[in-house]
């Protein structure tokens, strides 16, 4: 290894990190995930990232590849093998202003991002946390809070910039390689590392963001009242809805309606909001105007020995009606896990499902559970998770890979319907015959 590292060194513009270095202890683990890797390669250019590649694929050890290093599948780290941390490449620059084309490097955060464009008055619809990675939520999705108005995060893409398993340099758009553009939006890092991404930003204003909350008791109308209206509120509004809080008193704790509204005028904010504040007893009710970037919040560690379970499925209309009654029923019971609820639609639905590799855009909601404690109380916990996701499963439908811990055969079915699958495993063994890249929500070649 150490000679095989003196010899990558030679090509390497980057820090190549091993136990005992200084920065290793702080650059092993991730938010999530505590690992010990062999070696810990910190490219500083696009040439870092390619020597790095080549240097993986030839020690035959296991690679992960870090952008932000929130997965909660913990696949920015790993024991024995080798990490690729692209922290180093986060620059942000608005290479087209006409039209708002912003070039993003693979290592660049969220919260990077929407403070970099805020001078501009532009912003990229993203998640909803600031250290999160562009490049993890976005090569899988990017669920945040414009999601109705402007889509996924993959949706803004417009051209990307891939290290491929060979250690080459691709160039990805709508005419330039198209099916790997279609596979990266979507089909995660199975393709390779993303070492630019290129998005058209959308001018933005100040939003109406915050929370309005519920009495727990009233959750059985509040959550069906507000499923409904969500499908006929305006585009600029996104909400997500969360319940039973083992933190904040479980069955008792309050119905948590988090929102968004797109726009800076307060009467069309208070309008748009009304039908929301007119569903129970209003406890409480923070919502104020704000900076975009000031809705992105801070990522935080779990104190040490505490781990997360979380799992979850979309809704087409359909099963809204039965999933939402299970969950509220679930959500009465003295030791529910804590339920989450997103809306999405509007911009997100109208993208043909097959236009990327995220196919479920037929879905109303989003729907999860999530378990947090030690590692014997989330053992205890699972058989009775396990009989809620079967109460549901006749009702939901696929997975949205960015907040589950589990990456399992059956989590990546769930991830790609069929036909979808069958053609990224076609763009993986063009790209990816080896399967370098298998730490993610692997497609193997077909």
């Amino acid at each position: 290894m150490t000679t095989t590292l003196t010899t990558l060194s030679r090509d390497f513009s980057g820090d190549i990190i091993e136990s005992g270095h200084p920065e290793y202890a702080g650059r092993a683990d991730t938010l999530l995930a505590t690992r010990a890797p062999a070696v810990i390669l910190r490219p500083s250019s696009v040439g870092g990232v390619q020597a790095a590649v080549k240097y993986a694929a030839a020690s035959g050890l296991p690679l992960a590849v870090r952008g932000g290093g929130h997965s909660f599948s913990g696949f920015g780290t790993n024991d024995g093998g080798v990490v690729i941390d692209l922290g180093a490449l986060a620059g942000v620059e608005i290479v087209d202003g006409g039209w708002h084309v912003v070039r993003i490097g693979g290592g660049a955060t969220w919260g990077q991002v929407a403070t970099a464009l805020a001078p501009h008055g532009l912003a990229i619809s993203s998640g909803d946390t600031k250290g999160v990675g562009v490049g993890g939520l976005t090569l899988s999705g990017g669920i945040g809070w414009k999601v109705r108005k402007y889509g996924l995060a993959l949706d803004s893409l417009v051209r990307v910039e891939v290290v491929t398993a060979d250690g080459a340099v691709v160039a990805a758009d709508e005419d330039e390689n198209p099916e790997l553009f279609w596979a990266v939006r979507g089909g995660g890092g199975n393709f390779g590392i993303v070492t630019a991404f290129e998005f058209a930003a959308h001018p933005t204003t100040d939003v109406f963001h915050g929370r309005i909350t519920f009495p727990g008791a009233e959750a059985a109308k509040v959550i069906p009242g507000w499923a409904e209206y969500m499908r006929t509120a305006p585009e600029a509004l996104t909400a997500v809805a969360a319940f039973a809080n083992p933190f904040a008193g479980g069955p008792d704790a309050p119905v948590e309606i988090f929102v968004a509204y797109d726009g800076d005028f307060e009467d069309e904010a208070d309008a748009a909001l009304a039908p929301i504040r007119a569903l129970g007893t209003v406890l409480d009710d923070d919502v104020t105007l704000k900076a975009y970037a000031d809705t992105l919040e801070e990522g935080q560690a779990p104190p040490p020995g505490i781990r997360f379970h979380t799992r979850n499925a979309f809704v087409e209309r359909a099963g809204v009606d039965a999933a939402l009654r299970i969950m509220t029923e679930v959500g009465a019971t003295a030791r529910a896990p804590f339920l989450t609820i997103r809306s999405v639609g509007g911009a997100f639905a109208r993208v043909p499902e097959d236009a990327t590799a995220f196919a479920h855009r037929r879905a109303e909601l989003m729907i999860g559970t999530a378990a947090i404690g030690p590692a014997p109380a989330i053992e205890a916990a699972l058989p009775a998770l396990d009989a809620v996701w079967e109460r549901l499963a006749p009702h939901v439908s696929g997975t949205y890979s960015n907040f589950n811990t589990t990456a399992a055969d059956s989590d990546v079915k769930a991830a790609y319907p069929t036909d979808t699958h069958k053609r990224l495993a076609a763009v993986k063994r063009q790209y990816d015959p080896a399967n370098l890249f298998a730490a993610n929500y692997n497609v193997r070649p077909l």
